[in-house]
């Protein structure tokens, strides 16, 4: 259950076609979680990697200092660990070590208990032509939804 804090890519369902998406746990400093609490968070430029032990980490997800923090603040584009089961870990390291796929964030959000939670997700990039199909199709059904709207008056 989402609760409080929603921050979206809203890029990543138009640059990439996405296969599967999962639900991480983050691993965090005490600064960090008072930034994310205050929205202070960018997901947009970040994407996930496995490091040489096999752990999957979030990179360049920005979050800004905490403005009360002292000397022990965090710094703001580090790379942070997220906590998957090991059966999912394998799956996406399989699906990733083919070409042409990669793991995005789709939103962060606060869970009921209180823990911050990231959804990602396994994505394949698309092409130009494939932006410009979206668009149209988008385009079309805004059409369609105002002249439905106009027929019902």
């Amino acid at each position: 259950m989402k609760i409080g804090v929603n921050i979206k890519n809203k890029r990543a369902r138009f640059d990439f076609e996405l296969l599967d998406t999962f639900v991480a746990g983050i691993v965090l400093a005490g600064t960090e979680i008072k930034s994310i609490r205050a929205n202070k968070v960018r997901i947009t430029e970040s994407f996930c990697e496995f490091n040489e032990q096999g752990e999957l980490f979030v990179v360049n997800m920005h979050i800004d200092p905490y403005m009360h923090g002292t000397y022990n603040n965090h710094l703001p584009k580090a790379s942070r660990k997220l906590l998957l089961k090991k059966r999912e870990l394998q799956k996406l390291f399989r699906e990733v070590s083919q070409k042409g796929m990669t793991i995005i964030p789709l939103s962060l959000f606060i869970s009921a208990s209180g823990k911050a939670k990231i959804e990602i997700a396994l994505a394949k990039g698309k092409k130009n032509f494939d932006k410009r199909e979206t668009l149209k199709d988008k385009e079309n059904q805004r059409d369609l939804d105002r002249i439905k709207k106009q027929h019902n008056k």
